[in-house]
């Protein structure tokens, strides 16, 4: 008699203290689950690798519940739906959820929401045309107050979130649009196929000096993927009554101690700049208007957007140090079924 399928999930194995290891994770393997009533059985397909679960590994209060040591390292998904207790999703439906980083999910319905192959790559509603688009959408027009004729800089330009919001700002008329990434190639990226005036590489040296050179003019808007050293350049380069969306700071993800505040803040007095944060979740409303906007742009070739695709769901922990480290251009995924 043929050994029932199992499946497999990615755990949190131990808090990392600075930068993770793959220690950090275990790969267990256990039963596939039954849904509930009002349940789904969705079988992933292709998981999505975030930043923001970095925060999530450890126990301090943040605005998301930490993920618990023993239990799945969760996040979002697309699968297919393998069994329905509803009658709204029946098999082979196609879903994005929020319970990734695991073969087999079982899902309230309320939960997942069906999307269409045929309308866009599947990858795409985990990236460009889902969180990390409207990330860049929001966080650039709504937060940031972007009006025609900016002059943008976005660091971690070549990133998922990054590389959106450069393009969004000249398909808008910004003025210029530089961006920091951290390699040659990934500069070679921004500037030849994203179209963006000019970007730098950061390790070359200071980003301060970097920016002044690529923007004498000074910034209207800065969109902050990396803070550090980064949002202290941009504190010097901002222009009067400038706008600031900080969206992320890998840069500190990992320190273990607490990390100075830019050192020039005190330049917010005279130069009258607006920084604000921003979580996605408080954008949601702007979805329609988004989706409306974006996805005519990106099936007509104007907004191009970069994946780096892991294969196997075994390698998920991997993806992520590697994601951490900045090794990835655009949005970083893994894939677990064809």
């Amino acid at each position: 008699m043929k050994a029932p399928a199992k499946a497999t999930e990615i755990r949190l194995a131990s808090r990392p203290k600075g930068w993770p290891t793959l220690d950090d994770f275990s790969i267990v393997e256990t039963e596939i689950p039954a849904p509930a009533e009002g349940q789904l059985l969705v079988r992933n397909l292709v998981l999505s690798v975030d930043p923001y679960m970095r925060g999530r590994m450890s126990e301090a209060k943040s605005y998301a519940v930490p993920y618990e040591v023993g239990e799945v390292m969760h996040g979002g998904a697309i699968g297919e739906v393998i069994e329905s207790t509803v009658d709204s999703f029946k098999a082979g439906d196609v879903v994005l959820h929020g319970l990734g980083w695991r073969t087999h999910a079982v899902v309230d319905a309320a939960q997942a929401v069906k999307v269409d192959p045929a309308a866009a790559p599947l990858t795409t509603y985990l990236g460009v045309l889902g969180m990390t688009g409207l990330t860049a959408y929001a966080g650039l027009l709504e937060v940031a107050e972007f009006k025609e004729g900016d002059t943008v800089f976005v660091s971690g330009a070549a990133g998922a979130v990054g590389s959106v919001v450069g393009q969004l700002a000249k398909l808008k008329g910004a003025k210029r649009v530089i961006g920091s990434a951290g390699s040659a190639e990934k500069v070679r990226h921004l500037i030849d196929d994203l179209g963006f005036d000019a970007a730098f590489n950061y390790k070359d040296g200071p980003v301060v000096e970097q920016l002044r050179e690529a923007a004498p003019e000074g910034i209207d808007v800065y969109f902050d993927n990396v803070g550090g050293e980064h949002l202290e350049a941009a504190i010097d380069s901002i222009n009067l009554h400038g706008h600031m969306a900080i969206c992320g700071m890998i840069s500190q993800y990992n320190a273990t101690e607490p990390t100075a505040a830019p050192r020039n803040l005190a330049a917010i007095i005279a130069k009258r700049f607006t920084m604000r944060g921003m979580l996605v979740r408080d954008h949601f409303n702007l979805r329609p208007q988004f989706v409306a906007e974006v996805a005519p742009l990106l099936a007509s070739g104007k907004l191009k957007y970069s994946e780096t695709i892991v294969d196997g769901i075994e390698n998920a922990p991997q993806a992520f140090l590697d994601l951490l480290a900045g090794a990835n251009t655009g949005k970083m995924l893994v894939r677990v079924a064809a």
